[in-house]
């Protein structure tokens, strides 16, 4: 299972648990939200952070 997981958040690197949940779901693995976050941050998983805006330094 945590195999699978890795997977499905190597290929879909936006994803986070709840989408990974529906994917797996597809594939026919029912798991519990609770369980499958734990697992998730257990691998040490998140959905990368973007970048912010950038904005003007100081005054002009």
């Amino acid at each position: 299972m945590r195999g699978r997981l890795r997977e499905l958040a190597q290929e879909r690197r936006r994803f986070g648990y709840r989408r990974l949940q529906i994917r797996l779901d597809r594939e026919g693995v029912a798991m519990n939200h609770k369980k499958l976050f734990r697992l998730y941050r257990e691998e040490g998983l998140s959905v990368r952070k973007r970048g912010g805006r950038k904005r003007a330094m100081g005054t002009r």
